[in-house]
């Protein structure tokens, strides 16, 4: 009981450090990865289901730092490599899923979560293809760690390559699995950054719900599908777009909204510190090679192919 207390002071504690605005998006998922990793977190249940209520308020926040005529402009002008960037990356998961031999479900659920919009994808998806809990968790797990990879790497690899604020922001969106990371990471880059980031992103995982549709349909004319199968749904979209509505048709709100979207900022690094405790050192153990090696391999093809195609004029 007294070992309860204590973990619960000290990760009340540190995610209330992660309001300070000197604790960046990375520094905050490591705290909290190495915090669970080391003492353990004895309220993983409650931090997994708080975890993704702060993420979608964090989203409808940011909306409030957004002008919703450019949130279109720059979501209509990526539909197309949206479109293209999903189908090739869900055929080349399948591909390498066959070479390399991992389970059907694990390839689906890594390739939908690296295609898509990591977490939220999988678990849309492997409610519809009804996965076992075990590929369930290794999918997580896989995605979880490439994210923690990506906030710290990409920032770095955007300056490297001398990347503009527009063109950092189309290669995280693109490139980055869960719509946490994408923030976290084009918050570390720059305003503009994270403005394209988070239109694209959300745009991204608006095709949650089609391509769970699909795969509903694939497992009905399999048969293997028992029962009603449920997927979830990205409501925090809604929220995320109605938020810039206001912002941009009511300018007198301005002084109120960028209060509200300095809040979300400070709010998202929070929840990156929860999304960092919510990975118990038994997950570490579980992760199978296959899955470990699928996952890295395909993010890799997706990144290096995504930053080609943008330093050449493909994408922007």
């Amino acid at each position: 009981m007294l070992k309860n207390k204590v973990f619960k002071s000290a990760l009340i504690v540190l995610a209330l450090l992660s309001f300070h605005p000197q604790v960046s998006s990375a520094l905050a998922l490591i705290t909290g990865l190495l915090f669970s990793l080391v003492l353990g977190n004895p309220y993983l249940d409650s931090t997994r289901k708080l975890a993704p209520k702060l993420l979608a308020w964090s989203v409808i926040g940011l909306g409030a730092g957004m002008n919703l005529k450019v949130v279109f402009q720059v979501g209509m002008a990526g539909i197309g490599y949206t479109v293209i960037g999903i189908f090739l990356t869900l055929l080349l998961g399948w591909i390498l899923g066959k070479w390399i031999q991992t389970g059907r479900d694990s390839t689906i659920l890594i390739s939908v979560g690296t295609a898509i919009c990591g977490g939220s994808a999988i678990a849309a998806v492997a409610s519809v293809i009804q996965a076992k809990s075990q590929d369930v968790s290794l999918s997580l797990v896989v995605v979880f760690f490439l994210n923690a990879s990506a906030l710290i790497l990409f920032p770095w690899l955007g300056h490297h390559f001398h990347l503009s604020q527009t063109q950092f922001g189309l290669f995280s969106a693109l490139a980055i699995h869960d719509t946490s990371s994408v923030v976290g990471s084009a918050a570390q880059f720059g305003t503009q950054a994270l403005e394209v980031a988070t239109t694209v992103k959300l745009t991204r995982a608006l095709w949650i719900i089609p391509v769970a549709l699909s795969f509903a349909l694939i497992q009905k004319r399999e048969g293997k599908t028992q029962g009603n199968t449920q997927f979830k749904k990205p409501w925090f979209i809604l929220g995320f777009l109605a938020t810039a509505a206001i912002v941009t048709f009511i300018p007198e709100i301005k002084d109120y909204s960028l209060w509200i979207n300095h809040s979300a900022k400070r709010l998202l690094v929070v929840t990156l510190f929860l999304i960092g405790t919510n990975c118990p050192r038994s997950a570490v153990k579980d992760v199978g090679v296959k899955p470990l090696i699928l996952g890295i391999a395909l993010w890799m093809i997706v990144s290096t192919s995504t930053l080609g195609a943008i330093k050449l004029g493909w994408i922007g």
